[in-house]
């Protein structure tokens, strides 16, 4: 483990990342359309006992929403919808993709680590590919910050890359910030590749034993995963919510 940049320095690298990447790649730098493994969490949740016109009282935060992939359906889907990110870049994208789904939300660049939200504010927060960007011990002070902005009995879900994936297990030339981050996806042949900030995998157990000792009850964990490169390459992603106590 050979870097020790501060928390603020890793937030200043990724946030100049993601400008960068959404600056000269627009709408090409994220997929258009919402991420599966999210709407299976929406459905199992909501929309097999909630008609549209109800969602409105249910208030729903992305953390990362990048340019709106996820958030636009979740506006179309009649929720109060709010979207944080670093990225003033990714904001201006997602404000253009909500305009051009006649949907509104609710957008504010911020950090992860800091919600500027009011306690118990939120009946759902999700997080799809996006925390992944902090580090272990940053990421565990996000969670304090999720449980304190959620509202008791609130719904938690998260889509992260899981430490069984070959590009975490064989990450040469990227470095270790910690147990579970990397200081990027260097290796050419790997997914992902070029991703040069933070980029933290979990272990399946350990995310869930995390998250109970921050107080949010785990009451869904699957993993799904994918070749790539011609299945030489293996990705895996933990699917994983919760329900704050």
């Amino acid at each position: 483990m050979t870097d020790c940049k501060s928390t603020l320095q890793y937030q200043e690298e990724t946030e100049r990342w993601y400008d960068e990447s959404y600056g000269s790649e627009g709408f090409r730098a994220q997929r258009l359309y919402p991420n599966e493994e999210l709407l299976r969490f929406l459905g199992r949740k909501f929309f097999n006992g909630t008609q549209r016109e109800d969602r409105k009282d249910i208030r729903v935060l992305e953390l990362g929403c990048g340019s709106g992939a996820n958030l636009w359906m979740i506006a179309k889907e009649g929720f109060d919808t709010y979207g944080i990110d670093l990225s003033q870049q990714a904001i201006s994208l997602a404000e253009s993709m909500l305009i051009h789904w006649d949907v509104n939300a609710t957008l504010v660049k911020g950090s992860f680590e800091e919600l500027p939200f009011e306690d118990d504010y939120f009946d759902v927060i999700i997080d799809v590919f996006s925390t992944n960007c902090l580090t272990h011990s940053a990421f565990t002070h996000c969670l304090k910050q999720v449980k304190r902005c959620l509202k008791p009995s609130g719904a938690f879900f998260s889509y992260t890359p899981s430490a069984a994936s070959d590009a975490f297990k064989n990450h040469h030339p990227a470095k270790l910030i910690d147990a579970w981050t990397l200081n990027g996806v260097f290796r050419e042949s790997s997914p992902f590749s070029g991703q040069a900030y933070p980029f933290r995998f979990i272990d399946a157990e350990h995310y869930q034993a995390l998250l109970q000792e921050n107080g949010i009850i785990v009451d869904y964990l699957e993993t799904v995963g994918r070749t790539y490169n011609t299945k030489k390459e293996y990705f895996e992603f933990i699917v994983v919510s919760g329900i704050n106590e």
